[in-house]
């Protein structure tokens, strides 16, 4: 059965290689013709498949392209269980952290127009940063002790993560315990007003001397707002989304697009069964939210999600729209972290941090294929896509399920792209 499964795959992509492109306005090719291995993308499908099948996951897709053409798109299982609505193509994710990087793009087109250095303070655009403080203790009484700052916090600091924030919601620090009691992690508010919030509240580290993943880049959208004088959502759409052809990428996906959005789904820890999410991170995402999350508030496609990718791996520019100079492209995607900075796997991973992305700096260390200069971000709900250079290509997948690398997803996208690659074409041409 898995043989058959596997050859009607490859007949089922061969018909597709050679369909127009009317209804589809991807650019495809065969695998074969980019150096990719039709049989392995069939694999990769029967193993993702498997996941469907057995019940650990309820429905997914997955997206490769190389050499700037799509060579494998495919989607298995539900949208929504209980409704009885397959999977498609255009399905609707909420892609959380790969939110990230497109604020990160954002920031750095301002950055480019010169709005701001990488050195700037932060306090510089948003006084409330001004003067920060960092946590020292917690007397017997309950009152907090903290200490100046040793310096600014910086905008480099916000998108490397060392600003000395954390997150709230998923650490049990003071500081996070902080963050929850006195509204940081309500997003029941203004990003405006939000910010004011966890300015108020101590950091975590001194600034510069730990990598911790947090809310930081909610306050570089916060920074393209005072920046632009947008509302994040308005430069979003306007500067990224509709020059790019990211038509279902928003804050929300409300109106007709709803009925595309995927259920998410979480598994039982002791039970290990698949059932809707509605735990205290769901969010509607049907309705426009209040606050516009740059670190996490977005819903995408894969498709959307592509032509957000190649425009990186193309260095700034897709269908001839220029978002970015290459030069910046190459910053965002160096490792900016220094040499002996504790956190992201304190160095086990072989990975440094850019700009609003991971950057592979050991591959031997990270695995699964990885090469050394690849790019890449995930989101809470297990999606993940990769940017590579060396090998000029592009890797998504989607899906919508709970807790965070539940399953090893990531790692099994990841195997089973790289042994697709054929050996003499592993590099870009």
């Amino acid at each position: 059965m898995a043989l058959l499964r596997i050859l009607l795959v490859c007949v089922v992509w061969l018909g597709v290689a050679t369909q127009g492109t009317v209804a589809d306005p991807l650019p495809r090719a065969r695998p074969g013709a980019e150096g990719v291995s039709v049989a392995k993308l069939a694999a990769l499908d029967a193993h993702f498949q498997a996941y469907v099948d057995k019940g650990m996951l309820a429905g997914a897709t997955t997206l490769v392209a190389r050499h700037g053409k799509v060579i494998h798109f495919a989607h298995y299982g539900m949208l929504n269980k209980a409704a009885g609505v397959p999977m498609t193509d255009d399905a609707i994710f909420r892609i959380y952290s790969m939110t990230k990087p497109i604020t990160g793009v954002a920031l750095m087109m301002l950055y480019e127009e010169g709005r701001f250095k990488l050195s700037d303070p932060v306090s510089k655009y948003l006084p409330e940063f001004a003067h920060a403080r960092v946590y020292k203790a917690t007397d017997k009484d309950g009152t907090v002790e903290t200490v100046a700052a040793d310096r600014p916090i910086t905008i480099l600091d916000l998108m490397r993560h060392t600003a000395g924030l954390t997150y709230g919601v998923f650490g049990n620090t003071p500081v996070d315990k902080l963050y929850r009691a006195n509204g940081v992690t309500d997003f029941n508010q203004t990003l405006g007003q939000w910010t004011k919030k966890i300015a108020a509240e101590p950091l975590l580290y001194q600034p510069g001397k730990r990598w911790v993943y947090s809310f930081a880049v909610d306050v570089q959208g916060r920074l393209v707002e005072v920046l632009s004088g947008m509302t994040l959502d308005q430069f979003f759409k306007k500067r990224i989304f509709e020059p790019l052809g990211m038509k279902d990428t928003g804050f929300a996906a409300t109106g007709d697009r709803a009925a595309r959005l995927a259920e998410i789904y979480a598994v039982d820890a002791k039970t290990h069964a698949l059932a809707a999410y509605r735990g205290n991170l769901y969010q509607d995402f049907t309705k426009q939210p209040v606050l516009f999350s740059g670190g996490g508030g977005l819903v995408s496609t894969a498709a959307d999600y592509w032509r957000f990718c190649q425009m990186l791996l193309n260095g700034g520019e897709l269908n001839g729209v220029r978002l970015l100079k290459p030069a910046t492209v190459r910053l965002m995607a160096t490792n900016h972290l220094p040499e002996g900075l504790k956190g992201i796997h304190e160095g086990k991973a072989g990975l440094g941090f850019g700009l609003d992305f991971a950057v592979v700096k050991d591959p031997g260390k990270q695995g699964h294929g990885a090469r050394k200069g690849e790019f890449f971000w995930g989101g809470m709900a297990n999606t993940i896509f990769w940017i590579d250079p060396k090998s000029d290509l592009i890797a998504i997948m989607m899906t919508n399920v709970l807790p965070s690398d539940v399953y090893p997803l990531r790692d099994d996208m990841r195997q089973y792209v790289y042994d697709a690659l054929e050996p003499a074409t592993a590099t870009a041409r």
